[in-house]
């Protein structure tokens, strides 16, 4: 069982934790560098960000339905960021884990990788009695994934990989404000496929507790 240096950081401005990511993927690197092997090295940072929408590289920007003017008038941001994937939102009640972490070590690739991530992410919503998946031909958690108008997405994954060297990772819906989806398609997504564990049980979850599972859960897959 793997024992991740988690660091809960609490809401934290984007490109600050963004900085704090580049900052630990660097001390990883180094250490692989200067021991000329993989890195035992491992940084798990959880956080909760303010209102921002965030572009992969590889992304549409047509994706982001809301203006420059519009998005101050919400009192939310947007970044163009060195991950892969689509356009996705973060904001309070949103639970965003960024496992910085050498592949090497742990003698997986990213394919592999992203299915641990999803992997943890499906058991910690079964703990809530939720049924997650995966979708064909798209990264994430889903509910319903196969269902041609029912499936929904609870939880984004988002990474990039540098000398086998994780960043990014996902957003799990929690008790996330769901009308700021209205304004992108999430991840080339219909904004009505999107969903949250409050939007399906009735009620707020503790997101300390959703971290507690959650970590739980990681540390149980490696």
């Amino acid at each position: 069982m793997a024992n991740f240096n988690y660091i809960d950081v609490g809401l934290k401005d984007y490109k600050e934790c963004w900085d704090y990511q580049e900052e630990l993927l660097k001390d990883v690197s180094d250490d692989k560098r200067a021991l000329k092997h993989a890195s035992e090295k491992n940084h798990f940072i959880l956080v909760e960000h303010p209102h921002v929408y965030t572009l992969g590289k590889s992304g549409d920007e047509s994706n982001l339905l809301a203006a420059g003017d519009f998005l101050k008038k919400i009192d939310a941001t947007f970044y163009k960021i060195n991950r892969g994937g689509d356009i996705t939102y973060h904001g309070p009640g949103q639970l965003v884990g960024y496992p910085i972490i050498d592949l090497e070590y742990y003698k997986i690739g990213v394919r592999e990788y992203i299915e641990k991530m999803e992997d943890a992410i499906i058991a910690t919503i079964a703990e809530y009695g939720v049924e997650g998946g995966r979708k064909e031909g798209a990264t994430g958690v889903w509910l319903q994934p196969d269902h041609k108008v029912r499936a929904r997405k609870i939880c984004a994954i988002g990474v990039r990989v540098s000398r086998y060297v994780t960043m990014h990772g996902f957003a799990l819906n929690v008790n996330t404000d769901m009308r700021y989806y209205n304004y992108i398609n999430p991840c080339g997504f219909a904004s009505s496929a999107v969903t949250s564990l409050q939007q399906e049980l009735g009620h707020e979850v503790s997101m300390d507790e959703v971290k507690k599972v959650a970590m739980e859960k990681f540390n149980s897959l490696y």
